[in-house]
């Protein structure tokens, strides 16, 4: 019996080289973006991987704490994040 692990592991695995094997150019994000990355979080991206990826990106914000589960871990930072990040849209 295959351990959940090495299931997940491998089918992720196939995910990824599936949709990388398209050789289709990715379309650019056409609404905006807000990103707050936080310190204790798994992978840290700076913000030229974010304005990469999102090459209009209308908010971007390093906070000094939270990590992975931020809106367990620091809820009203992450609303005043939220609330920020909108603001220019209300």
């Amino acid at each position: 019996m295959k351990s959940f692990e090495r299931c997940t592991q491998r089918e992720l695995g196939q995910l990824l080289a599936a949709a990388g094997a398209s050789g289709e150019a990715r379309r650019p994000v056409q609404v905006p973006v807000a990103f707050t990355t936080f310190p204790g979080e798994i992978w840290a991206a700076p913000r030229s991987w974010i304005e990469t990826v999102y090459p209009g990106v209308a908010y971007f914000n390093e906070v000094d704490r939270g990590g992975h589960f931020a809106t367990w871990e620091e809820p009203a930072l992450f609303v005043s994040e939220l609330r920020a990040a909108f603001k220019p849209l209300r």
